[in-house]
């Protein structure tokens, strides 16, 4: 982050080797804090989060940035305590390793159960049709948000939603499969080639007929 002059987490190249070597929990690991940098999981009271619970990652050192250039009120709420908020939503394992979830505005809250968008999206890019897939919270009266997924088909090729909550049912929860898939073309991005989400939200409420519900 260029709030925090680059990474805060990192992984050394012991870390590398065992990694490329098989070691599947390096290779989905962010790294261990650097050399003076403390981080922490918190809730949303601020309160520290158990190791393997998933929190807000936030951190204090001396090459976090002093604030934001004429914005006191960003600042004031990023540095809240005394830690930068990133924003991120990450887990410790019982090694020290920190593992990014989630952006924390991306988490759907869906019946009161927490869902990392992140991960469901990883599930979907497994499917061998799928090119590109997003995951976004939709408004429900019921549940509060449910699970969207929208999903660019390889050249050629088509997905069936059906198929694609089959395939996240069967490695995630239930209630981490969408009750949507929406197939498009393409999905907007930025100038470096992050998926613009807000965008995507205001896209589906507007075409609401989008939104079959399958099970």
């Amino acid at each position: 982050m260029t709030e925090l002059s680059g990474n805060a987490v990192f992984l050394d190249p012991a870390a590398h080797r065992r990694g490329l070597a098989g070691d599947a929990r390096l290779l989905g690991a962010a790294g261990r804090p650097g050399p003076g940098v403390i981080v922490r999981l918190v809730d949303d009271d601020e309160r520290e989060v158990a190791t393997g619970d998933v929190g807000e990652i936030v951190v204090r050192g001396a090459q976090v940035m002093a604030g934001y250039w004429d914005d006191e009120p960003a600042t004031t709420d990023a540095m809240r305590g005394g830690w930068f908020h990133t924003g991120d939503v990450g887990r410790f394992d019982d090694d020290g390793l920190l593992y990014v979830v989630d952006r924390k505005k991306d988490v759907i809250v869906t019946g009161g159960e927490n869902v990392a968008s992140r991960e469901v999206e990883d599930v979907l890019h497994s499917h061998p049709d799928v090119r590109e897939a997003a995951v976004i919270g939709v408004s429900d009266a019921h549940w509060g948000e449910n699970v969207c997924a929208i999903v660019v088909p390889r050249p050629g090729r088509a997905v069936a939603p059906a198929e694609m909550m089959e395939l996240v049912r069967s490695r995630l929860a239930g209630f981490k499969t969408p009750r949507h898939v929406v197939t498009v073309d393409r999905l907007p991005t930025n100038a470096s080639g992050k998926v613009l989400k807000a965008e995507l939200r205001r896209w589906i409420v507007d075409h609401p007929e989008l939104l079959e519900e399958r099970r």
